[in-house]
C-alpha cells in the first residue's frame, strides 16, 4: 500500500485536486474550512485502475507551515507536485521540491493545476518552467500532466501517470523492526488514545506491545485500521491508525515514535552526510543551531563540521548532528535541517550511524575515511566499517546499531566471514580479519612489559592484564585463547606469561638469597615465620622463592626448604607404618622441632589428603587407600 504526498505553492489548489481524485475534502480543521487555506496534514486515498489502494497525505502550502509539510513527507513512497498553471513556479514550489530530492522522493509526476484559466501558449510557458525545474535532478523525467480541479480535465491521465510512477516499485521491506512516526494524536470516543502515521520496516498486529519513543513506555496495540478498514495487521509502507491502551493523548505528541520492542534505543548524537541546499540563504558554520527534521519530529540541534570550517550552499559535508533531546533513527534515514531564522529549508541528508562510539575529533582524515565508506553502504558494508573501526564488535551492539534483528545481523557477519572480511570469536563477537593478530600483539606487548617491570614475578594476572589493555572480558578471552593457540601466551593457574620466561635474580639477590638459605639449612627443623622471612630478604624476592619452588609454605604462618618438608613426609610415613598413628607431639619429638612446626606439617598434610586427623591424632589419609606406603616422598 504505497503513500504519496502533496506538494507544491499555497493557492495551487493541492487539496481541491486531491478531493477531484477522491472524493475525499482532506482539510479537516474548521479553520481551514473557513480560511479555505491547508494548516495541517490531511489524509485521503485513491484507487488506481489496477486496483491497488493509494494513501495520499496533503500538506500545506503557505511559508508558515512548511514545517508541517516536513512532517507528512516522511516514509513516502512517490510524490504529487502541484504547480498552478496561472502562476507559474513560486517560492514555496522550490522548497517543497527540494526537500523532496534532499528526502531522495525520486518517484512522482507534476500536476500543472488551473490549465481552465490559461491560454495554450501560455501553459506552454508554465511547462518550459517546470521542465527547467527539474532539469538535472531524480525528476528530469518526470511526466507533466495538464489538469484542472474545477473542470475534472485530464484526471484521467493524471491517474495514470500516478499508477505508471508507482509500478514497478519493490514493496516496503519488512526489516523486523516495525516503527511508526507519529503525525497526529487523538481520542476516539469509546476506543482512547490513537496515533496516525506511515508505518516503516515492519508489521504491527493486534495485541502487539510497542514502546514509545523517547520516552520509552510500553503500550499495547487495541485495534488497527487501514484506509478506514479495521485489519489484523498492518503492512509497512501503508498508512494506519492505531489504537493504543496503556497511553494517554498528553503523554504523545507529533514526532513520537511508536515501535517494536528491545530494536531501537535512543540517541542524541548522529553522524550524517549533509547536503546544504543551494537555495540556502547564507554559509552554514561549525556548530550553527538548526531544526532537525526526521520523520514527523521536529527538534533543535547543533551541527559540527567535521571535514571543514564552513559549508557553503550547494556542497555536501560530514557531519555530527548533536540534539537537544534524544530520538531514535536508523542508519540510512534521511533528514532535512532548516535555519531557525529566516525559517527556511538548509539542507538534507543520510544518516550514517545512529550511535556513534563518541564524538569525533574534527578534520581527523581516518574519522572522515570511515564516513565516505558508510555514505549509502549496505548492512554488510557497515559492519566492515565499524569493525575496521573498533577491530571487534559484539552481536548485540551491531544489531543496536544497525536497529536490525540479530538474527539477520549474524548473517551480515557470515557474508563477511565468507569473503575474509571478519572472523567470528567466542561469545557472539566478531572481528576484522586483522584485528586479531593486532590484538594478540598488543597482550604479548603488555605481558612483556610487565615481565621487565616485575622480574621476579613468574607471571601476569589474568585480571591484571584484561584491566590494563581495557578490553571486556569476552574480547579479552577471545584473544588470550588466540595467543595461546598460537604459542605466544602460555598459562600458570592464574597467571599468564610469555613463553620461556624465568625469574631473574641480580647478583646481589643471588648472594642475598644463598646466604639466607645456607643460614635455613643449617636449622631446616626451626623455620622462620612468614613476617621474619620477608623482613630479611623482602616480599617480591621472598615470592620468588615460593614461585621457583625453593621454599614452600606451611598454612598462613610458616616457610620451609622443600627438602626438609619431603624428609618430613617420609619420617611420619614410617612411623604410622610401624605404628598406625601419630600426634603431634610424636611429630615433634620424630622430627626435633618445635609443637608448633609439627602442627603447621600435619595440617598441611591434612590438606594433601597424606594424613587424616582422628581425635588427638592423625592415621594415613583417604587419597592413599589405606597404604601408607602408596604416597612418594614428594607428595
Amino acid at each position: 500500500m504505497p503513500v504519496i504526498a502533496t506538494a507544491g505553492h499555497v493557492d495551487h489548489g493541492k487539496s481541491a485536486l486531491v478531493e477531484a481524485l477522491t472524493g475525499i475534502h482532506p482539510d479537516r480543521l474548521k479553520e481551514e474550512q473557513i480560511r479555505e487555506m491547508t494548516i495541517d496534514l490531511g489524509f485521503a486515498w485513491l484507487t488506481l485502475p489496477n486496483g491497488e489502494t493509494v494513501g495520499i497525505v496533503d500538506v500545506p502550502g503557505h511559508l508558515d507551515f512548511i514545517e508541517n509539510m516536513l512532517a507528512g513527507v516522511g516514509g513516502i513512497d512517490a510524490a504529487l507536485l502541484v504547480v498552478a498553471a496561472d502562476e507559474g513556479v513560486m517560492p514555496q514550489t522550490r522548497e517543497h521540491f527540494a526537500i523532496l530530492t534532499l528526502l531522495e522522493v525520486c518517484r512522482g509526476v507534476v500536476a500543472l493545476n488551473k490549465i481552465d484559466l490559461v491560454d495554450p501558449e501560455w501553459q506552454a510557458l508554465v511547462e518550459e518552467e517546470i521542465r527547467a525545474l527539474l532539469r538535472g535532478t531524480c525528476w528530469e523525467t518526470a511526466p507533466i500532466v495538464p489538469v484542472s480541479a474545477r473542470t475534472r480535465a485530464g484526471l484521467e491521465a493524471l491517474v495514470g501517470a500516478l499508477q505508471q510512477a508507482l509500478e514497478g516499485q519493490p514493496p516496503p521491506p519488512d526489516l523486523g523492526r516495525a516503527r511508526l512516526s507519529i503525525d497526529r494524536v487523538f481520542t476516539m470516543p469509546g476506543f482512547g488514545t490513537v496515533v496516525t502515521g506511515t508505518l516503516r520496516d515492519g508489521c504491527f498486529r493486534v495485541g502487539d506491545e510497542v514502546e514509545i519513543w523517547p520516552s520509552g513506555r510500553r503500550a499495547r496495540i487495541r485495534g488497527l485500521q487501514s484506509y478506514r478498514r479495521r485489519v489484523e495487521q498492518a503492512l509497512p509502507g501503508s498508512r494506519v491508525a492505531i489504537n493504543l491502551s496503556g497511553v494517554s493523548p498528553e503523554e504523545l505528541r507529533r514526532g513520537d515514535w511508536v515501535t517494536v520492542p528491545g530494536r531501537f534505543a535512543p540517541t542524541a548524537l548522529l553522524d550524517a552526510a549533509l547536503i546544504h541546499w543551494e537555495g540556502s540563504p547564507r554559509p552554514l558554520p561549525h556548530f550553527a543551531e538548526v531544526k532537525f527534521f526526521h520523520g514527523a519530529a521536529q527538534i533543535m540541534a547543533r551541527v559540527r563540521l567535521l571535514d571543514r570550517e564552513i559549508l557553503p550552499p550547494g556542497e555536501m559535508g560530514f557531519v555530527q548532528l548533536v540534539l537537544s533531546r534524544p530520538t531514535i533513527a536508523a542508519p540510512g534515514d534521511r533528514f532535512i535541517l532548516r535555519w531557525p531564522s529566516p525559517s527556511i529549508t538548509l539542507g538534507g541528508g543520510e544518516i550514517l550511524d545512529a550511535h556513534p562510539a563518541r564524538r569525533h575529533r574534527r578534520l581527523r582524515p581516518e574519522v572522515l575515511t570511515a564516513l565516505r565508506a558508510l555514505h549509502r553502504a549496505d548492512p554488510a558494508s557497515r559492519l566492515r566499517v565499524w569493525l575496521q573501526e573498533a577491530g571487534s564488535l559484539a552481536l548485540s551492539e551491531a544489531s543496536r546499531r544497525l536497529a536490525l534483528p540479530p538474527e539477520t545481523v549474524r548473517r551480515w557477519f557470515e557474508a563477511l566471514a565468507e569473503r575474509g572480511e571478519a572472523i567470528p570469536l567466542a561469545g557472539d563477537l566478531w572481528a576484522a580479519p586483522d584485528w586479531q593478530a593486532r590484538a594478540v600483539g598488543q597482550l604479548v606487548e603488555r605481558v612483556e612489559a610487565y615481565h621487565r617491570e616485575n622480574p621476579l614475578r613468574r607471571g601476569m594476572p589474568r585480571e591484571e592484564a584484561r584491566s590494563r589493555l581495557g578490553w571486556p572480558a569476552p574480547i579479552f578471552e577471545a584473544v588470550l585463547q588466540a595467543a595461546l593457540r598460537e604459542g605466544q601466551i602460555e598459562e600458570i593457574g592464574p597467571l599468564i606469561r610469555r613463553p620461556g620466561f624465568t625469574i631473574r635474580l641480580t647478583e646481589a639477590q643471588r648472594q642475598q638469597v644463598e646466604t639466607w638459605l645456607t643460614g635455613l639449612r643449617r636449622d631446616p627443623w626451626h623455620p622462620p615465620t612468614w613476617k621474619e622471612a620477608e623482613a630479611a630478604l623482602g616480599r617480591e624476592l621472598l615470592q620468588a622463592l615460593l614461585d621457583e619452588g625453593r621454599l614452600i609454605r606451611l598454612g598462613e604462618e610458616l616457610v620451609m626448604l622443600p627438602e626438609t618438608w619431603n624428609e618430613a613426609v617420609a619420617r611420619i610415613r614410617e612411623h604410622l607404618q610401624a605404628h598406625g598413628t601419630i600426634s603431634a607431639a610424636e611429630a615433634r619429638d620424630l622430627l626435633g622441632t618445635s609443637r608448633r612446626v609439627a602442627v603447621a606439617l600435619l595440617e598441611q598434610m591434612d590438606a594433601l589428603g597424606i594424613t587424616r586427623r582422628v581425635g588427638d591424632v592423625r592415621v594415613w589419609g583417604a587419597e592413599s587407600g589405606g597404604d601408607p606406603g602408596s604416597k612418594t616422598s614428594d607428595s
